[in-house]
């Protein structure tokens, strides 16, 4: 086995500070800074784009064909659209998610002047008013408006308090860490990722271990909207392993224990070899996993890609049950997705033509093609004899 001792302590401790720090899409200063705090303390030196998407280097036995691991610190959020007249603000979310789930939901909005707290209501929201008309009303952010608290009884008071449309609202995540292991909280997708990469790196670093080629830590801050991993790969990465949630729900094979190892999206199948080649590592180390596939889905695998990089891509998840909503995960999940970082990242390199951008046909990958020829039990063959 080559996977590594995961400190499930500091996975859960970490956890829990990420998920302290809001830091909905196109708001993340805060996040990155304590991210690139806690990788300098494996004595890591990190870079950041311009806008703050993060990039650590640890090195290996040579810098071609790095490999890199990707996870997001963006989370799902909101933004003023309106000043109302009754004193309200009327919403857009950032990301892509469901009023549903927004409505009761308390949240920080952020302004120039300072931030507030307020509550995300619908429309009609007392019984004691609205009788059953309010489990009549729609569904859908048209019919939802956030309650400020302060004292503003018209859109002319929240201008003089400061609100402004554009204005960035962090969706508190009201998380809870059960002693059955699992944790129940908004915006696990994708910081128990981030928290698993943390994990993993420190247990490399604790263990001093050498990997064949340098392994690129690569924190993004924009996939919730679709931008993701697009500006922080540089060109010696020859794969890129993302790691973000699996969707357990009807219809869906993801799981809250395991690694889920997902074969494609809706951007399409994943690279062939690195996914057969993590499923493989998951066997000889003895960590539980299971595939899956997401059709409404896409990651920074997706957002790299199409911005131009040639490189193998992989999805590793941990199962998490109503994603983008009040999302469960389990502390299994997290530190067997940790335990294959640590595999990975220290496991031989099999294709080393991708060490360079083009080659010609030797050492070129090839997959199967031949008919499978089923191994038949002991017993089918005893049947075979009687007959």
């Amino acid at each position: 086995m080559t996977r590594l001792t995961i400190d499930a302590d500091y996975l859960a401790k970490v956890l829990r500070k990420l998920l302290a720090i809001p830091s909905p899409t196109g708001y993340t200063d805060t996040i990155v800074r304590f991210v690139a705090k806690e990788l300098a303390s494996f004595d890591l030196k990190v870079e950041l784009t311009r806008r703050g998407a993060i990039r650590a280097n640890r090195p290996g036995g040579t810098h071609l064909g790095a490999r890199a691991l990707v996870a997001h610190v963006d989370t799902l959020g909101a933004q003023v659209k309106q000043l109302k007249d009754n004193g309200r603000l009327a919403l857009v979310p950032i990301g892509t998610w469901s009023a549903r789930f927004a409505e009761g939901a308390r949240g920080i909005i952020f302004t120039e002047k300072g931030s507030y707290s307020g509550t995300i209501l619908p429309l009609k929201a007392s019984g004691h008013t609205f009788n059953d008309e309010v489990d009549r009303l729609p569904i859908g952010w048209d019919h939802v408006e956030m309650r400020v608290d302060a004292r503003a009884r018209n859109a002319d008071d929240l201008a003089h308090l400061g609100f402004e449309v554009g204005d960035i609202i962090a969706i508190d995540p009201q998380p809870e860490f059960l002693d059955s292991g699992f944790i129940v909280s908004r915006h696990l997708d994708d910081k128990a990722g981030v928290a698993v990469m943390l994990a993993a790196l420190k247990a490399l670093h604790d263990a001093k271990a050498e990997t064949p080629v340098d392994i690129h830590w690569l924190f993004s801050i924009s996939e919730e909207v679709g931008v993701g991993a697009s500006a922080v790969l540089t060109a010696d990465v020859a794969s890129l392993v993302v790691i973000d949630n699996g969707t357990t729900a009807p219809g869906q094979n993801s799981d809250e224990f395991g690694v889920t190892l997902s074969t494609a999206d809706q951007s399409g199948p994943f690279d062939y070899h690195l996914t057969k080649k993590l499923a493989e590592l998951c066997r000889t180390n003895d960590i539980r996993y299971q595939k899956d596939l997401f059709r409404y889905y896409r990651s920074d695998s997706a957002s790299a890609v199409i911005a131009g990089a040639d490189v193998r891509t992989a999805l590793i998840t941990f199962g998490v049950d109503a994603s983008h909503g009040y999302e469960r995960i389990h502390m299994h999940a997290l530190r067997s997705l940790a335990e294959l970082v640590t595999a990975y990242v220290v496991s031989p390199v099999e294709i080393t033509r991708d060490f360079q951008p083009t080659a010609d046909l030797r050492g070129f990958t090839r997959q199967p093609t031949k008919e499978a020829v089923p191994e038949l039990s002991p017993e089918s063959e005893n049947e075979d004899l009687e007959e």
